[in-house]
C-alpha cells in the first residue's frame, strides 16, 4: 500500500466518529459507541473503506495509553481518600462478583479447562471484561439531581474509581500469566515492585512538579512533561516490569492529579488524545470486530453476557452497600450506579484481543452491554431517586 493512503483512512476514520459520534450524543448515548460503530461502518464488517493495519493498530495503542492517562489525572484524590473504607468494600465486591460470574458463563457456554490452559484464560478474560465500571454516565446523573455530594453519590464515585485500580491489576496480573511471563506469584512480584517503584518516583516527581510550575508562568511546558511521563510510565511498565502499558498510563496520570495545574493539563490532553488518538483506537475496535461467528449459539450467549454483567454488578455492590451500613433502597442505587460500563471495559477487552484471549467478536457483546448499561442506569437511578422524593 502507498504510504499517502493513511491519510485517506484517517481522514474518514476522523470524521466518520465525529459524524456518529455527535448522531449518538443527541440520542443520549456516549459518544464512544457513535465511534465504534462508526469503525463497523467504514470498515471490513460493512463498507470496507478502511482495513485494519499495523499503523493504526499502533495509533490505536497511543489512543488507549493516553485514554488511560487522562483517566487516573481526572481522578480525585482527595475525595478517595474520604469515602474510604466503605468504597473499598464496595469496588472489592464490584469485581470479584463480575470476575467470577464472567468467567462460569464463559465455561458454561464453550467449557474450561484446567488452570494453566488457553480455555481457563479466555475464561477468565470474560470475567476480567465484566470488572469494569464506567462511572462518568452515573456522575452526570447524581449532577443533575444534585446528589454527588451525599453519602451515596460520595461512595459510588470513589467505588468506581478504586474498581478502575483494581481491574487494571487484576488485568495485569492474568496477562502476565497467560502470556507465559511468569506463574502468579511472580506477576503478583513484579506488580507489587512496579507499584512500588511507582509510589516512589511518584512523590518525587509530584514534588519536583510542584515546585517548579509553582514558580513559573503557566506554559506549554507543563503539557510537554505530562505527556513525557506518560509514554514514559507505560514503557517502564512494560519493559522493566512486563504488566500492561496503561498500568503506567494510570498511574502517571495519579501522580499528577493533584497539581494545581491538573485541570489544565487534562485539557489539553483533549487536542491529542480525545480529538484524534481516543477516536482511532475505538473506530479500531469496529474495524476488528467480526460477524463471521455470529449465530443463535452466540446471540444466546450475548444475552447471557450482558444479563450476567448487569446484574453481577447490582447483587455484589448491593449486598456489599447493604453490609457497609446503607439502607436496601441506597444499597440498590449504588448497585445500579455501578453497573455502567464505557471506556474502560473496551480497553479491556482489546489488551485481551491483542493477546489472543478474546475472539473479535466478542466486541459485539461489549458494545451491547455498553448500551444497556448506558440506557438502563439513568433510567433506574431516576426512578429510585423520584420514589423517594415522592414517598418524602
Amino acid at each position: 500500500m502507498e504510504t499517502y493512503m493513511i491519510f485517506k483512512d484517517l481522514a474518514l476514520l476522523v470524521l466518520s466518529t465525529k459524524a456518529v459520534g455527535l448522531a449518538m450524543k443527541k440520542i443520549k448515548i456516549p459518544q464512544v459507541v457513535g465511534e465504534i460503530l462508526a469503525g463497523l461502518l467504514i470498515g471490513p464488517c460493512l463498507l470496507g473503506w478502511v482495513q485494519p493495519t499495523d499503523f493504526l493498530a499502533d495509533m490505536s495503542e497511543i489512543g488507549v495509553v493516553l485514554l488511560m492517562f487522562s483517566t487516573g489525572l481526572g481522578t480525585n484524590l482527595k475525595q478517595l481518600i474520604k469515602v474510604g473504607p466503605i468504597a473499598f468494600l464496595l469496588a472489592c465486591c464490584g469485581v470479584f462478583v463480575p470476575l467470577v460470574c464472567g468467567t462460569f458463563l464463559y465455561g458454561a457456554f464453550y467449557g474450561m479447562g484446567a488452570v494453566g490452559t488457553e480455555s481457563f484464560y479466555k475464561a477468565v478474560f470474560i470475567g476480567v471484561i465484566m470488572t469494569a465500571t464506567s462511572v462518568s454516565i452515573t456522575a452526570n446523573v447524581l449532577q443533575e439531581m444534585k446528589k454527588v455530594s451525599t453519602k451515596v453519590g460520595t461512595a459510588l464515585i470513589g467505588a468506581a474509581v478504586i474498581d478502575d485500580v483494581i481491574g487494571v491489576i487484576v488485568l495485569t496480573g492474568v496477562l502476565g500469566m497467560s502470556t507465559g511471563k511468569g506463574s502468579i506469584g511472580t506477576v503478583l512480584v513484579k506488580t507489587l515492585l512496579f507499584f512500588v517503584f511507582a509510589i516512589v518516583a511518584g512523590i518525587l516527581i509530584y514534588k519536583a512538579a510542584e515546585y517548579y510550575f509553582g514558580r513559573h508562568e503557566r506554559t506549554h511546558r507543563e503539557s510537554v512533561f505530562s505527556l513525557a511521563l506518560c509514554f514514559g510510565m507505560a514503557f517502564i511498565a512494560e519493559h522493566y516490569f512486563e504488566i500492561a502499558d496503561i498500568t503506567g498510563a494510570y498511574l502517571a496520570g495519579l501522580i499528577l492529579c493533584s497539581l494545581k495545574d491538573a485541570k489544565y493539563i487534562e485539557s489539553k490532553m483533549v487536542v491529542g488524545g480525545y480529538l484524534f488518538f481516543s477516536p482511532i483506537f475505538f473506530a479500531s475496535i469496529g474495524l476488528k470486530t467480526s460477524f463471521a461467528g455470529l449465530d443463535s449459539s452466540f446471540l444466546l450467549f450475548c444475552i447471557s453476557f450482558v444479563l450476567v454483567a448487569l446484574l453481577s454488578k447490582v447483587v455484589g455492590c448491593g449486598l456489599a452497600a447493604k453490609g457497609g451500613g446503607f439502607g436496601w433502597n441506597d444499597s440498590l442505587k449504588i448497585g445500579i450506579g455501578m453497573m455502567t460500563r464505557g471506556e474502560v471495559a473496551l480497553v479491556v477487552a482489546s489488551k485481551g484481543l491483542t493477546a489472543g484471549l478474546v475472539d473479535p467478536i466478542i466486541f459485539t457483546a461489549v458494545i451491547i452491554l455498553i448500551l444497556c448499561s448506558s440506557i438502563l442506569t439513568p433510567v433506574l437511578l431516576k426512578i429510585l431517586y423520584n420514589k423517594e422524593a415522592l414517598a418524602g
